[in-house]
């Protein structure tokens, strides 16, 4: 309801609001039935979330951790691969504020795409859409377009994200304290010759930085094989061509 104990208009910020904390109320529980669908070949901890057989084994628990305040830059590719493994393996995310991250991509990844949902303009305040998420979900992916958020406001959210369970992964903005800091870069290609050709795997150099321990950094590899595209890590597949001209429409 309203300031004045009516309905929100639609349309309005309220309205908005309203109506994702209806979504997040039919969305199940979760626990059990995400642990269920978790590939046998990377068992994880219940507290932790499954990510990319490549990344996780740059991840100082094998998987991010749940609760927990990720800050991310670089290429889309892998937040695209995190969506994927979390709706893939039974659970709930969302997308704010990134109307370019490619669904068709995230299903080829294995997304369940009804697992997803996806908030393109969040309005001037995408924090507080994502704090609304925080409730229902198992990874709230959130694009802040360059915006520092607070550093007390950074505060009251992580606290929330701890005590829902959930993991907020921001991109593309200034966040204080995060619990890992992920760096991606598009580092080449494969399959493209001189002014042609068609585009096998995408390189990603990935750099993990967490509050304890050094960073760790590999390479790795989104493939295309049979309609579906998989993770590689770097030593599986033949070293990429670079392609400058593609690198800024991968990222």
């Amino acid at each position: 309801m309203g300031s004045n104990g009516l309905p929100p208009e639609p349309g309005t910020r309220e309205h908005t609001l309203d109506e994702l904390r209806r979504r997040m109320a039919s969305v199940p529980g979760r626990g059990a039935s995400v642990a269920a669908h978790i590939p046998r070949e990377q068992p994880l901890r219940r507290d932790l979330l499954p990510v990319p057989a490549p990344l996780a084994d740059l991840l100082p628990d094998g998987g991010l951790p749940k609760g927990s305040v990720v800050a991310y830059s670089g290429a889309h590719s892998l937040l695209t691969g995190l969506l994927a493994s979390v709706t893939a393996g039974g659970g709930h995310a969302a997308v704010v504020g990134l109307p370019r991250l490619g669904l068709l991509a995230a299903a080829e990844m294995g997304a369940q795409l009804s697992r997803l949902a996806v908030v393109p303009d969040p309005g001037p305040d995408p924090a507080e859409v994502a704090a609304v998420l925080l409730d229902g979900l198992d990874l709230v992916v959130l694009g802040l377009h360059g915006l520092a958020v607070p550093p007390a406001r950074c505060r009251v959210l992580a606290a929330r994200a701890r005590n829902r369970g959930t993991t907020l992964v921001v991109a593309g903005g200034e966040w204080t304290n995060p619990a890992l800091r992920l760096d991606t870069r598009v580092a080449g290609y494969d399959g493209l010759g001189p002014g042609r050709g068609r585009l096998r795997s995408v390189c990603l150099d990935v750099r993990v930085s967490a509050k304890a321990g050094p960073p760790r950094q590999g390479r790795m590899d989104l493939c295309a094989r049979a309609g579906r595209t998989e993770w590689l890590a770097r030593e599986n597949v033949a070293r990429p061509t670079e392609v400058t001209a593609l690198r800024e429409a991968v990222s």
